[in-house]
Formats: C-alpha cells, sequence, structure tokens
C-alpha cells in the first residue's frame, strides 16, 4: 500500500511540475521604417534596390527570425536540447540578417543631408588610421575582397579602446570579431547587382557619399 501511495504521489509532482513548466516568452523583431524614402539616396542607391532590400530581403529575415524564435522557446519549454540545438543556425542567420540591416538603414543618409565625420569619432579616425581617406581606403579593399556574400565593419574594440576594420561572412554579426559595431556595409549582392551589377568596388566607393556620420558618431558613443 505504501510503495503505491508513494507511486501515486510522484504521478501527481510530475503532473504539477509540468502543468507548471515555465514557457519562455520572446521579443518578436519587427522590420524598422526607414527615415528616408526609397528613392532618397539615389543616384548612389536606386529606388528599386532600396525597396526590395528593404521590404523583400530584410523582411524575410524578420520574419523567419520570428519563426525559429517561437520554435526555439517552444523546445526549450519541452526540454528539448536536441530541437533548441537544431534552431540556432536559423536564429543565428536571420536574427543576424535582422540585426545588421537595422544598423545599415541608420548608416546611411540622403546625399543632400551629407557631412564629415567630427568630433570624438573624427579624432578616433584620424589616430587609429591617419586619415578620413586612410580608414575609407582600408574599409573598402577589406569589403570588397569579402568572399561571397557578407558584411564590412568599422567596429570599436573595446579591450584596445581602439576603432578597426573587419568583415564576416553571409550574415555573422560584428560582434563575432570581438568589436562593437557602428558602421556597416552589405556586400551581399541583392544590395547592389540590379545597379552596379559585377562591379561592388563601385558600389561601396559611393556608398562613402551617403554615408550617415552623425549616427556612426552616436553609435561609437554608445559602444565606448
Amino acid at each position: 500500500m505504501l510503495s503505491r501511495a508513494v507511486t501515486t504521489s510522484a504521478r501527481r509532482c510530475r503532473a504539477l511540475a509540468s502543468s507548471r513548466a515555465p514557457t519562455r516568452a520572446f521579443v518578436s523583431a519587427k522590420l524598422p521604417d526607414l527615415d528616408y524614402d526609397f528613392s532618397a539616396l539615389e543616384p548612389v542607391i536606386c529606388a528599386e534596390i532600396m525597396e526590395i532590400h528593404h521590404q523583400k530581403h530584410h523582411n524575410t529575415y524578420v520574419t523567419n527570425f520570428n519563426i525559429a524564435q517561437e520554435k526555439y522557446a517552444e523546445a526549450e519549454a519541452k526540454g528539448d536540447y536536441a530541437g533548441m540545438i537544431a534552431m540556432q543556425p536559423a536564429i543565428k542567420f536571420n536574427g543576424g540578417g535582422h540585426v545588421n540591416h537595422a544598423l545599415f538603414w541608420k548608416c546611411l543618409t540622403p546625399p543632400k543631408d551629407y557631412a564629415l565625420p567630427e568630433g570624438e569619432l573624427l579624432k578616433m579616425i584620424e589616430r587609429d588610421f591617419g586619415s578620413l581617406n586612410a580608414m575609407q581606403d582600408k574599409f573598402t579593399a577589406a569589403t570588397v575582397a569579402v568572399q561571397g556574400s557578407g558584411w564590412g565593419w568599422l567596429g570599436y574594440d573595446k579591450a584596445n579602446k581602439k576603432l578597426a576594420v573587419t568583415t564576416t561572412a553571409n550574415q555573422d554579426v560584428c560582434l563575432s570579431t570581438g568589436l562593437t559595431p557602428i558602421l556597416g556595409v552589405d556586400t551581399w549582392e541583392h544590395a547592389y547587382y540590379l545597379q552596379y551589377k559585377n562591379l561592388r568596388p563601385d558600389y561601396v566607393k559611393n556608398l562613402w557619399k551617403i554615408i550617415n556620420w552623425k549616427n556612426v558618431g552616436e553609435n561609437l558613443k554608445s559602444a565606448m
């Protein structure tokens, strides 16, 4: 009788624990609005590219990121560790696509609003690279040389308190390199091919005409 009572009690405890199994809530990602019209970056980036890039590509990353997060949360609630691990590549890829693009849009500004970097940002660029032109040359060379699809970055090295140029493949985030991103450039073909065809160097060089240095400076302050 005692054994049967203990067994029954154990079952009740397991059932109670199961009914109280926590389900981790996640914050759904949302496609951010642009601070400018699709045509505002012309002639550097045409309206057709901007609309497709933002409404199709970025939106797809957001949608798939949310799906992956939901499936991960469901697996976590069930204690399905294999399922949790299986969702990590999708979270990394689509989450990176969302985070990277959200920063990229902010780093761009219409040509009429372009202004050179100033203040602490300019001082650090000149200290760490010698000049703005030297930094741009180094950034352009590294970004153009990305094999396949990826990103070029100007990041802040918190350990050494310096700026540095780096790249990542696919949708890997800049933080994976140990740097906090303050400027990012998309080198996936969907970012430029309709306008520049296979001339990635022209695309990257022309982007310097529409970099939002005010935003990059704000990113630096946050990183520091």
